[in-house]
């Protein structure tokens, strides 16, 4: 799961990213982007020189660029925290993760402003009046670059008042992180399994396309298989079938082909380890071609599932539906 901050100036965003941080959550902030970008150029670090900055790589570079720098560092299976997050570009850019939810720490202005004057920095607004200028600042404006916490806040998907105690804001936020929860998409069964095939399609040696297949039982992984030469022949890549490495069109001269086909290969490590594959389902990242086709039929399998469609698949769709195997394409989302 994957927490956005969002919140004007004491909030308390500090203090629930710490709580966050106590659980386990890997931190990361929108403001260190910037920070970093304003050391590589040799200047000091100061509120103003981050606001300037932050609105200049906006410009160069897009609305979204600070979240982009970050989410290339987050990885799937880790929880974090995205403190910061002042654009709604920002937060359109982080929903590509299903997984990501923006959480808005919200405290009325005169407690906000005690704790600014509580934590004296240098450049922090002496009096009230300034305080309110300064907010009414960074709240929006018509540059679609600059800060903009009026919009973002209301895209949150969950806010949490931080007027009192810090235990407090700690159970309020585990109700929030209850509620989120309850609420994370995870992937279908055949995404998780045509994800896998993904993954193992990057094993494949052949230097003309990479294939994978995944064969299941009763949501269980049975076999694999990636295209590329025979075992104890020299790989593909490494000049192992010639035919590929004339870098011809494609399509021509298959028959002259050494590699043997995912499909192929997720069947024959099936036998070769005498694991039953009659009733079971096969996830291809391409439609099967003719001959993997045959095999499929001939080896039990009542279902195949795939990704992209074969060049030539028309009579391998005719046999697989004559033959009572039942095909799928999966789409991809997005």
């Amino acid at each position: 799961m994957i927490i956005g901050l969002t919140g004007k100036n004491g909030s308390g965003k500090g203090v629930v990213a710490d709580f966050l941080k106590s659980m386990g959550y890997h931190y990361h902030s929108l403001s260190d982007a910037v920070r970093e970008e304003i050391l590589n150029r040799k200047q000091q670090v100061t509120r103003d020189i981050l606001i300037v900055t932050a609105n200049e790589l906006r410009t160069n570079f897009g609305p979204s660029v600070l979240a982009e720098r970050v989410i290339s560092r987050l990885d799937p299976e880790k929880n974090y925290i995205v403190d910061s997050v002042r654009n709604p570009f920002e937060v359109e850019a982080l929903r590509r993760r299903s997984d990501f939810f923006l959480l808005l720490v919200d405290a009325d202005p005169k407690v906000r402003f005690e704790r600014l004057k509580a934590r004296a920095r240098e450049n922090d607004p002496q009096d009230y009046e300034a305080f309110l200028v300064l907010e009414a600042a960074e709240a929006g404006s018509n540059d679609p670059n600059t800060q903009q916490l009026n919009r973002t806040s209301e895209m949150a998907d969950a806010k949490v008042e931080n007027n009192n105690s810090i235990e407090e804001i700690h159970e309020d936020v585990r109700e929030v992180l209850r509620a989120l929860a309850s609420n994370l998409v995870r992937p279908t069964w055949d995404e998780y399994f045509m994800k896998i095939a993904q993954v193992a399609a990057l094993r494949s040696n052949c230097i003309k396309r990479k294939v994978a297949a995944v064969i299941v039982l009763d949501h269980r992984v049975i076999s694999t298989g990636y295209n590329g030469t025979p075992r104890g022949i020299k790989n593909c890549n490494e000049g192992g079938c010639p035919r590929c490495h004339t870098f011809g069109k494609s399509g021509e001269h298959l028959e002259e082909c050494l590699c043997a086909h995912a499909e192929e290969n997720a069947i024959a490590q099936a036998a070769y380890h005498g694991v039953r594959i009659a009733g079971a389902t096969i996830y291809t990242t391409y439609s099967p071609c003719l001959r993997c086709t045959k095999l499929i039929i001939n080896s039990g399998i009542t279902e195949a599932v795939y990704s992209l469609a074969y060049p030539m698949e028309k009579i391998p769709m005719s046999l697989l539906s004559e033959a009572g195997v039942k095909v799928r394409q999966l789409e991809a989302k997005g």
